[in-house]
């Protein structure tokens, strides 16, 4: 016994603890906090009583000398133990009163009350409970009084001061051999930092999920396997699906488009391969069936070990943007080609008339001997450098004509142009003819070669280049190799202007661009593009 004093049993108490366990499970929990404050008042009217014969205490005095040297040394030594504990043990018996119940040292440290003072009042315990924590503790120590199971708990309690600590309490009571209760022990943690840490990182996820919800950009997580563990509103108003029907569900299943699948889901199949592209394109299907185009930035969280925990997407849904873009494109090409057949018919064909009758002039001042007559010829010929400079400009604005053998020819043109303004060998192959029925898909796939020429000359300074056409099971292929210096190492996002509108035409056509190293030397720049009828 923890007090080492010697009583008898109070009959009383052990009535009344036999009662409280005897309850049916479905008894009030007001009668069982009744029940435990009279309990704790037992511990008052505990009274030392007599019942041995002064002879008796004669008989024993020295056998008990000897046989409680040993148990006092070990309750001695156990108690030591206990009170370096950095918590908070108690000790109650039920059918004994407060002379036989016990608490830590410890409580002084956490609650500012002393042991003696924490004993003195049986119910100290129970007052000194957080207000809103009271019938919730009373309830779960009802359920260990009436059921047995032990008591584990979290709640406030009220120190000295007024200062509110979180206690972690983990209490059993412990029966007779005859199953009667005989008392209660347990511990108590300080866990009010803890408490205050886990408040203070719910209160940070809770910040952070409103700044995830409010922001117009789709954000997603997904675990190492592919699926969605967070999916914000942005994306709820995207797709047409809640988080509730999202969450846990591998993101292709539900978004991506078909063709789509296979290349993102060998990502997570590899252990080694989940860096995801830094921004890429994708088409994501809403509930409905419609796709949405949606450019991505991804990041991957590492765990402990140095494996993938989670990917984290962040989308902006560009759908819209570039339909604009497009319809912008169209109406600039449409306007283009508006202008360039104005200066071919119409300004070209009024200075051709301006020509002829120059020369006309020309020749009857000439028949007349005048000297004006060599005036008349420079005339003739300023008209006809004016004819030739309008038709560049027509050429530049409108350089493909509109029959399917447009781009052939005006990328024929362009390359001995080229070869003629530069001093270098630059040269058209188109080995089977590639029709082109879609004026507009031709202009962007031109631009794309002149551009590619461009930077190959201005960068690379090459002796030979070649524009290549071809076309294979419904797609085709324009590509610009040279033998120059090749290209230069470019840092991500870093990319200049001419490769990003290249990469924009390309887009738009519905193809792609590849730029890279030949392994003899020099630069590629490939773009492969759809081949549609022209019915």
């Amino acid at each position: 016994m923890m007090s080492g004093h010697s009583i008898t049993e109070n009959d009383w108490a052990r009535e009344l603890a036999e009662s409280l366990v005897s309850r049916e499970l479905n008894s009030s929990v007001m009668d069982a906090e009744a029940t435990l404050q009279k309990l704790a008042g037992v511990f008052l009217e505990s009274r030392f009583l007599a019942t041995q014969s002064a002879g008796d205490q004669v008989d024993q005095s020295a056998t008990e000398d000897e046989s409680s040297r040993q148990p006092h040394s070990l309750e001695a030594r156990y108690r030591a133990l206990v009170e370096q504990i950095p918590a908070v043990i108690f000790m109650a018996y039920l059918d004994k009163g407060i002379g036989e119940a016990y608490v830590s040292p410890q409580i002084e440290a956490a609650l500012g009350f002393s042991q003696d003072e924490w004993l003195e009042d049986p119910v100290r315990w129970y007052e000194q409970i957080y207000p809103d924590d009271k019938q919730r503790w009373s309830a779960e120590a009802a359920e260990m009084f009436l059921s047995g199971k032990p008591l584990k708990s979290a709640y406030r309690v009220l120190a000295r001061d007024g200062r509110v600590l979180w206690f972690h309490c983990e209490a059993e009571m412990i029966r007779k051999e005859d199953g009667r209760p005989w008392f209660i022990h347990g511990v108590g943690v300080d866990i009010t930092e803890l408490k205050q840490a886990e408040e203070a990182l719910q209160e940070e996820r809770n910040v952070l999920s409103a700044i995830l919800d409010i922001v117009g950009a789709l954000i997603v997580v997904l675990d190492s396997k592919g699926r969605i563990v967070r999916f914000n509103r942005t994306c709820e108003q995207t797709t047409g699906y809640s988080f509730a029907e999202a969450r846990g569900k591998y993101v292709w299943d539900l978004f991506l488009m078909p063709e789509e699948v296979e290349s993102f889901k060998a990502i997570f199949e590899h252990p080694n391969s989940a860096q995801l592209p830094g921004d890429y394109e994708t088409h994501w299907l809403t509930r409905s069936g419609n796709p949405r185009l949606v450019t991505w930035s991804s990041a991957v969280l590492a765990g402990k070990n140095g494996a993938t925990s989670h990917v984290i997407v962040t989308g902006i849904d560009i759908t819209e943007r570039k339909r604009l873009e497009k319809a912008i494109l169209e109406v600039s090409a449409r306007e283009q080609h508006r202008i360039g057949e104005d200066l071919h018919d119409g300004l070209g064909q009024h200075l051709t008339g301006i020509a002829f009758m120059s020369k006309v002039l020309e020749s009857k001042l000439g028949e007349m001997s005048l000297p004006e007559s060599v005036d008349a010829a420079k005339i003739v010929k300023l008209v006809n450098e004016a004819i030739n400079k309008t038709r560049e400009l027509s050429r530049g604005l409108l350089p493909v004509v509109s029959d399917a053998h447009g781009l052939m020819s005006a990328l024929t043109r362009y390359a001995e142009e080229t070869q003629d303004l530069f001093r270098i060998t630059c040269r058209f192959e188109c080995g089977a003819p590639v029709l082109v029925f879609d004026v507009n898909v031709a202009t962007h796939l031109y631009h794309i070669a002149r551009e590619a020429v461009n930077n190959a000359i201005k960068h690379g300074h090459p002796s030979h280049i070649v524009i290549g056409l071809t076309a294979e099971n419904g797609e085709g292929t324009l590509s610009v190799r040279d033998d120059g210096e090749g290209l230069l190492e470019i840092p991500p996002n870093h990319a200049g202007m001419g490769l990003n509108i290249m990469n924009y035409r390309a887009n738009m056509v519905g193809g792609s661009l590849d730029v890279r190293k030949n392994s003899a030397g020099g630069t590629s720049v490939v773009c492969l593009f759809p081949l549609r009828d022209g019915a």
